[in-house]
């Protein structure tokens, strides 16, 4: 059974940095991919960045680029997401998504099979 976990939320000032951990099991496959998605109060999940596992392909979405940075452990079956300069409207629930394969759109949210429970968080001064 897939399962995935996030952690690291919390609520931080405006330009603090925060990283957030999904652990992930009950996979073990050459082509999948990992992603980050967002919702914030009453707006659609978005995807944020996503990174293939088998090469280690990273992707961004434009309001991220730059700030936000992919990364995984294949020991820990950890992957990481490292946010600086956060920004009120990074605000929203955090969720992290396998798809098991690596064909289609990098964040299309139907694409992906699995999700974890989601984590909040809050961007405030």
């Amino acid at each position: 059974q897939v399962q995935l976990a996030e952690s690291g939320g919390g609520v931080v000032r405006p330009g603090e940095s925060l990283r957030l951990s999904c652990t992930f099991s009950g996979f073990q496959m050459d082509y999948y991919r990992i992603a980050w998605f967002r919702q914030a109060p009453g707006m659609e999940r978005e995807g944020l960045s996503v990174i293939y596992g088998s090469d280690d392909y990273t992707y961004y979405t434009n309001s991220v680029k730059g700030r936000f940075t992919i990364s995984r452990d294949n020991a820990k079956n950890t992957v990481y997401l490292q946010m600086n300069s956060l920004k009120a409207e990074d605000t929203g629930i955090y969720f992290c998504a396998v798809d098991l394969s690596e064909i289609g759109a990098p964040l299309a949210r139907e694409l992906y099979d699995a999700w974890g429970q989601g984590i909040q968080v809050t961007v405030s001064s």
